[in-house]
Order: structure tokens, then C-alpha cells, then sequence
């Protein structure tokens, strides 16, 4: 067989990168039974935490600004009034006062 053993990893982007965990796990582990590509092996465990470090934060933040985001879409809509968005963004306020974009 020629070929996409790891699902063509070779060629994804950093989208792509982003659900192909399964993939860089082999590609680590057989870099890794090769016994002199440890460096490389190490590294594609690097990016893979790293991967997976980001989709918590990136988690974190779509679930405090859900409320906000569907209040807007629904108030641009018309579905409902300016109001309860601004009701809503007071509350994602006072819950998330920090700084925006600060994650811990």
C-alpha cells in the first residue's frame, strides 16, 4: 500500500491540525519506535498539547460569550429588544469581569 498511513498528516493545515489528534498520536508514537527521531517525536507531542490546550481555552470563552453572542443575533433579528441584550451583556459583565481575552 502506498501512502495515508497517517492520513496524509504531511499535508494538513493548522486547521486540519486541529482535528487530527488521533493522527499526530501515531505519528509521535512511531516516530518515537523508530529509536533515533525522539527529537521529532517530542515535538509532535508539543503541538498536540498544544492543540489540545487551545480547544479548552477556545471552549472556555465560546461558553461566556454564548449568552452574548445569541442575544445579539436574536436582537439584530428582531426577535427580541435592545434591552435584554444589554440585560444580558450586564451579566456576562459582572461574571467575567476580568480583562477580555484573559485567560487564566
Amino acid at each position: 500500500m502506498s501512502g495515508g498511513s497517517f492520513n496524509y498528516l504531511c499535508y494538513k493545515d493548522e486547521t486540519d491540525l486541529f482535528a487530527s489528534e488521533k493522527e499526530l498520536e501515531h505519528m509521535a508514537d512511531a516516530l518515537a519506535k523508530v529509536g533515533y527521531a525522539d527529537d521529532a517525536a517530542k515535538e509532535t507531542l508539543w503541538l498536540l498539547l498544544h492543540i489540545r490546550q487551545q480547544r479548552i481555552r477556545i471552549n472556555v470563552v465560546i461558553s461566556r460569550l454564548s449568552g452574548v453572542w445569541h442575544d445579539m443575533e436574536w436582537w439584530q433579528d428582531g426577535d427580541i429588544g435592545e434591552d435584554r441584550f444589554k440585560k444580558t451583556l450586564a451579566e456576562y459583565r459582572r461574571e467575567n469581569p476580568e480583562e477580555p481575552g484573559k485567560i487564566e
